[in-house]
C-alpha cells in the first residue's frame, strides 16, 4: 500500500503564503505523477495542481495559476505546494494524490490511485 501524508496547513490572512508538503511512503509503484486537490465546505473536490514525477512538468488549475507552485523532490519522495497571494476562496481541505497513469492530462480528475487524508487551509479576510 502507498501512504501519502500531508502537512503544512493552517490559518493565514489573505495575501499571505503557506507551503504544503506531502510525504509518500510504502510499496514502490510506477508513479507517473503526484498532485494536489482541494475541497471546500459544501463543494466538490477540485483539481489544484499536479507534477509528473519523471520530467517535473507542472499542471495548474486556472484559479491558482501564477499564485501556486508545485514541486517535487524525487530523492525524498516529497511533493510541495507553495501557495502565495492566498485568498479566502482558497480555504479548503487540501489533499495529496498519486497516480500511475497519464489519464489526468486529459481529465484532471481521472486516474488518481492514492490519496492522503488532507490538511486544512483557512484564509481569513
Amino acid at each position: 500500500q502507498v501512504q501519502l501524508v500531508e502537512s503544512g496547513g493552517g490559518l493565514v490572512q489573505a495575501g499571505g503564503s503557506l507551503r504544503l508538503s506531502c510525504a509518500a511512503s510504502g510499496r514502490t509503484f510506477s508513479r507517473y505523477a503526484m498532485g494536489w486537490f482541494r475541497q471546500a465546505p459544501g463543494k466538490e473536490r477540485e483539481f489544484v495542481a499536479a507534477i509528473t514525477w519523471g520530467g517535473g512538468k507542472p499542471y495548474y488549475a486556472d484559479s491558482v495559476k501564477g499564485r501556486f507552485t508545485i514541486t517535487r523532490d524525487s530523492a525524498k519522495n516529497m511533493v510541495y505546494l507553495q501557495m502565495n497571494s492566498l485568498k479566502p476562496e482558497d480555504t479548503a481541505v487540501y489533499y495529496c494524490a498519486a497516480t500511475g497513469t497519464p489519464n489526468f492530462v486529459v481529465d484532471r480528475h481521472r486516474g488518481w490511485n492514492y490519496w492522503g487524508k488532507g490538511t486544512l487551509v483557512t484564509v481569513s479576510s
